[in-house]
């Protein structure tokens, strides 16, 4: 099929080189000529894994292209993936929607008879079929319809998400709108992934709730940290246990610093906003607290250290080992790793972090941080390290070669993810957020 994916952030440039090498033919719309130019070349603007070699085999097989006309993309596609960002409005828990509703009416006015505009970007329940009138109002003379087919890409593993994902969800209201995903989605379909089909409101929901969800049960997990805490209580071992049933699994029970990222927490607090409008607020009041308890977390952090330091961060040297909110990403959108970094150098602390892939995203959006590109070099004359992004590289540490270049061997291991044994018996000091001391 002829499809177009207006957006080539993180969500639509995945989806577009993963269309491609599905057998479409697919143009990528986009406003930002940097980005443009570097897709075209077959180079992505951040770090995914699988990503690079995806994009170029099918860029040089001519199966992908770029443009930054929606007019160009109306006379083009039959199907239109709109995968724009709706970010969280400032002075508001509520999701921006300006970005979804350019692309809307920019490209309506160029659609084609029989053509299908399809949500991928996370909204606020109601905004398809507000969609779906505003093409409509639009474009009267032709027969376009608006689906609406929510992802579920977890950053570092997004294209095996997208070309053997665990379940494809669309909001349709036609028969001919639902034979025409599954034509662009045949070979998942072939390949027996799930396929619900139901109505815009539940597609968009889908999303909100799954994220809503994993957001509840980390923030459980690390309530119960809190708990350990105060009870001298080891919350990893707790996690084992209750994860061993069935009814609640051991996945996304790992306590420490919290999530982040440019979804979970900007989800929850739209989802939350909208059941307001809806009139429905306190049947959501509980993701109140789960967006309190993920934020004390940094907190917690913080007041650890400080503790570990002697009091005060004043001339000490804090090593942070991680940016990037999760390992095998360069995001640092709302990253817990950074916001921590950044309240210690508050406090007079000389920071210098560490990660594989997120420096330079760092460095812009905190650019008074110190960075180093390795990690001997972050830790150097260090008087406490944090451990705060799961990368395989930092668990992976020789804790014995570490010691020779900190000046105090305490370590805080904010993921719950390293050998603490090993790391005890090398000679460090520590501390996790919700384990004992000993």
């Amino acid at each position: 099929m002829r499809i177009t994916v207006i957006g080539t952030g993180y969500l639509g440039a995945v989806h577009a080189a993963c269309m491609a090498d599905s057998g479409h033919e697919v143009l990528g719309v986009d406003v930002d000529p940097r980005k443009l130019a570097a897709l075209s070349e077959g180079r992505p603007p951040f770090f995914e894994p699988g990503l690079p070699e995806l994009l170029r085999r099918t860029v040089d097989a001519g199966s992908l292209r770029f443009t930054d006309s929606l007019q160009e993309a109306g006379e083009f596609g039959e199907v239109h993936f709109v995968c724009v960002g709706t970010p969280q409005q400032p002075g508001s828990y509520a999701a921006d929607m300006k970005y979804v509703d350019a692309v809307v009416d920019g490209l309506a006015p160029h659609l084609r008879d029989g053509s299908l505009v399809v949500g991928k970007s996370t909204v606020p329940v109601g905004t398809a079929a507000r969609l779906a009138g505003r093409i409509a109002e639009l474009n009267p003379a032709v027969d376009a319809e608006l689906a609406w087919n929510p992802e579920f890409l977890r950053e570092g593993f997004a294209v095996q998400d997208t070309l053997r994902p665990d379940r494809l969800v669309v909001g349709v209201t036609s028969e001919r709108a639902d034979a025409m995903l599954r034509e662009v989605y045949a070979p998942m379909l072939t390949a027996g992934c799930p396929y619900i089909s139901t109505d815009l409101a539940t597609a968009e929901l889908v999303k909100v709730a799954a994220n809503s969800f994993l957001a509840t049960k980390i923030s459980f997990v690390n309530a119960m940290a809190e708990v350990c805490d105060a009870a001298g209580g080891d919350v990893v071992t707790l996690a084992d246990a209750i994860g061993h049933d069935t009814r609640i699994g051991r996945r996304f029970l790992s306590a420490g610093v919290g999530f982040g990222g440019g979804c979970l927490p900007k989800d929850i607090r739209a989802f939350m906003a909208r059941a307001g409008e809806l009139g429905v607020g306190e049947a959501l009041s509980f993701l109140k607290a789960v967006d309190e308890v993920n934020m004390r977390r940094r907190q917690r952090t913080v007041d650890l250290a400080r503790e570990l330091v002697g009091g005060s961060f004043l001339g000490k040297n804090v090593a942070i080992l991680g940016a990037a909110f999760k390992p095998d990403s360069d995001d640092v959108r709302d990253s817990p790793a950074l916001n921590i970094a950044a309240a210690i150098q508050l406090q007079g602390g000389q920071v210098r972090v560490h990660d594989p892939e997120a420096i330079d995203n760092a460095r812009a959006q905190f650019p008074t941080l110190d960075y180093a590109l390795d990690i001997e070099k972050a830790c150097e004359r260090a008087d406490l390290v944090l451990h705060l992004t799961e990368w395989t590289q930092y668990r992976e540490l020789d804790a014995g070669r570490l010691l020779k270049v900190v000046r105090e061997p305490v370590l805080i291991d904010g993921r719950n993810t390293l050998d603490m044994a090993a790391w005890r018996s090398a000679g460090w000091t520590v501390r996790a957020l919700g384990r004992s001391q000993h």
